[in-house]
């Protein structure tokens, strides 16, 4: 491995705090909606107010906490702090199996997120050596590599102790509290008190260069249309009409996700994020057509690749995309306040896809999400 290439040994064991919590995480992501809609009850509208407030919680203190990482110089301390308290929320829906414990535990688990995620990114990109791309496509790897594990997990105990959500959940903090251990682990790189930023984001958003600004545009103009992937698991247990093979497929798209996580941000350094990025949003749209007009099953798992190259193609190269234009002392600040901004809109974007899905049917957002997100590929491309 190149030095351009060799990934830091801190960046590693972020991505196993990462890879544990989206076992745990995971575990719970496919089941919580067919356990909200199935066994408590829950309307499609309830599903996408409990996803979208959860985010909108998590987006308001990423932007928080990213700024204060940057003027305190400290990072490691709100990534153990935040994936531990992510951990604690995990089994309280086993124990407690009604709507307003389930609401509480995923805004818990998103305050968790919102603590830890702008800190941990900028510590990500802090690790980096010209190879951004590649870190952060590593990260993702891992996440999704648990991500892919987490579901196998929950179905493999469903099929022994049937219809037993209660188990999954409690069998879920094992890993998280894992995760935490490693937390223990991370370091802080050095930030000089005279390079510590004294500025809010918002005072940093005035100051920011134009580049910066315009993907914070195509960032939130896409987060409108990018609604919860709860949505396609329910879109693909209508389609199958079968809730193992919806899940089956959410385990699909993270395997290929981790697997193309990796090569596609190493890509990314050579052929630049923003042709990468542009790349994926093809792919979003081509498989939200996809989801709306198709009705084969067989078709789903040629969907569900394709999400997880587009997946890889757009998460992890934003973050690197922005990392490679904002100096280390300002990195936290400008991921949370890109993350705050994505957040927000992945909100109503997903109040808007459960209130479409209720009135219209499933077809209508998808075609919507999809026609949107193919406007802005094209505007993207032809951007200099």
């Amino acid at each position: 491995m190149t030095t351009r290439n060799k990934i830091h040994k801190q960046v590693i064991l972020l991505g196993m705090v990462s890879f544990f919590t989206d076992i745990a995480s995971e575990m719970l992501y496919p089941v919580t909606p067919i356990f909200l809609t199935a066994v408590l009850g829950s309307s499609m509208a309830l599903v996408g107010i409990i996803e979208g407030s959860a985010e909108l919680i998590a987006a308001l203190l990423k932007g928080y906490f990213g700024n204060l990482s940057d003027k305190l110089g400290r990072r490691s301390i709100f990534v153990t702090i935040g994936y531990s308290l992510s951990a604690i929320s995990k089994p309280l829906p086993g124990i407690l199996p009604n709507i307003p414990i389930v609401f509480a535990t995923r805004v818990a688990d998103r305050i968790g997120k919102g603590i830890r995620t702008a800190p941990r990114d900028a510590l990500l990109g802090s690790y980096s050596n010209n190879n951004s791309g590649a870190v952060f496509g590593f990260h993702r790897s891992m996440d999704t590599l648990g991500a892919a594990i987490g579901p196998f997990i929950a179905l493999v105990l469903l099929n022994i102790y049937p219809d037993n959500y209660n188990l999954i959940f409690l069998v879920a903090f094992v890993p998280s509290i894992i995760a935490v251990t490693f937390t223990l682990l991370i370091k802080d790189k050095s930030i000089s008190s005279e390079k510590r930023i004294k500025k809010s984001y918002l005072e940093f958003f005035k100051s920011s260069p134009k580049s910066y600004k315009r993907i914070l545009v195509l960032l939130a103009a896409f987060s409108l249309v990018n609604s919860s992937d709860v949505f396609l698991i329910l879109k693909s247990r209508d389609i199958s009409e079968s809730s193992s093979l919806a899940i089956f497929g959410y385990i699909f798209y993270n395997i290929i996700y981790a697997a193309s996580s990796y090569p596609m941000g190493s890509l990314s350094d050579k052929l630049g994020k923003k042709n990468v990025f542009t790349f994926g949003l093809i792919l979003f749209s081509m498989v939200y057509f996809g989801f709306a007009l198709s009705k084969d099953i067989y078709l789903l798992w040629i969907l569900f690749a394709l999400y997880g190259i587009y997946a890889a193609s757009t998460e992890g190269i934003s973050k690197a995309w922005i990392s490679d234009l904002i100096p280390d002392e300002s990195r936290g600040t400008a991921i949370g306040l890109a993350t705050f901004i994505t957040g927000v809109c992945v909100m109503l974007g997903s109040f808007a896809t459960g209130l479409l899905w209720d009135k219209f049917g499933s077809q209508f957002p998808f075609i919507v999400s999809a026609s949107v997100s193919l406007v802005l590929s094209f505007i993207v491309w032809f951007k200099k």
